[in-house]
């Protein structure tokens, strides 16, 4: 497979794309890849560099070394973003979770090790997640005195609400098979097992046409927070929309022929 380099110098990540996924390593092993203003301004500009690569189909999120994110960095929590200074500014935290909320290409998360506080809300804003067993996964703010504000914006999203209240405010951290019962990941794996289950999804997305999934993503965004009132007119001119597409009619021909579709992303 061809294999491309981010187009933006940085410091806190990696950056490589391999065919059409891009991958995106949180690499800052000495703070166990706690994120903190620069981080998540590299971020934002990675997920931005990905949505306009037309050749980019999928996004995965990880970590490097043992830890995928140990949570928000406290000794950068009140100083603007240093570290990408080499790159404009994009937005904050709650920008990025925003961005991987809305982004029209699926991100799935890798989770390689622990995914704490602010490390679990970039979980929680992918479409898909998958850990590895070993890690924890928890919203231990409320035991330094603070509270996981920005993230219950996306965890109560998958989460039930009673088990949402258990986790913040009991602070807990849970492994991966609890965090697979409680919806924040899609499955736990083994070490040796973790980037078969991703490919497995990289896979699945890879069949599909780029364009529908695009079109998906947006119109799920779109509708979450909508009453079924408001929602479902949006989603029949949504529907519309993606009836009009080339893919659309390719996977309907090819259904009636018996066939394989093929996609032009059109």
């Amino acid at each position: 497979m061809t294999k491309r380099h981010a187009a933006h110098p940085y410091a806190l990540i990696k950056v490589g794309i391999e065919g059409s996924v891009v991958t995106i390593t949180l690499h800052n092993p000495a703070r166990k890849n706690a994120i903190g203003p620069a981080m998540v301004n590299e971020l934002l500009h990675a997920l931005a560099e990905a949505r306009a690569d037309e050749g980019v189909r999928v996004i995965v999120l990880t970590g490097v070394g043992d830890a995928f994110c140990a949570g928000g960095d406290f000794a950068q929590m009140s100083t603007p973003a240093a570290g990408g200074d080499a790159l404009p500014h994009q937005g904050d935290y709650a920008d990025l979770l925003l961005a991987m909320v809305n982004s029209p290409k699926p991100i799935v998360a890798r989770v390689n090790g622990h995914a704490l506080g602010g490390g679990l809300g970039l979980v929680a804003a992918s479409h898909f997640a998958v850990a590895v067993r070993g890690a924890r996964l928890g919203t231990p703010e409320i035991n330094v005195g603070l509270f996981p504000m920005m993230i219950m914006a996306v965890l109560q999203r998958i989460v039930p609400r009673r088990r949402l209240l258990e986790m913040m405010l009991f602070g807990e951290r849970l492994d991966a098979d609890q965090a697979a019962a409680a919806g924040i990941i899609n499955r736990a794996a083994e070490v040796a097992e973790l980037d078969g289950a991703v490919k497995h999804i990289i896979d699945h997305l890879l069949t599909k046409s780029p364009m529908t999934l695009r079109l998906g993503l947006e119109a799920f965004a779109a509708q979450d927070d909508l009453e079924l009132e408001q929602a479902l007119p949006l989603l029949r001119e949504r529907l519309a929309g993606c009836l009009a597409t080339d893919d659309a009619r390719e996977g309907l021909t090819a259904f009636l022929e018996k066939r394989s579709p093929k996609w032009t992303g059109k």
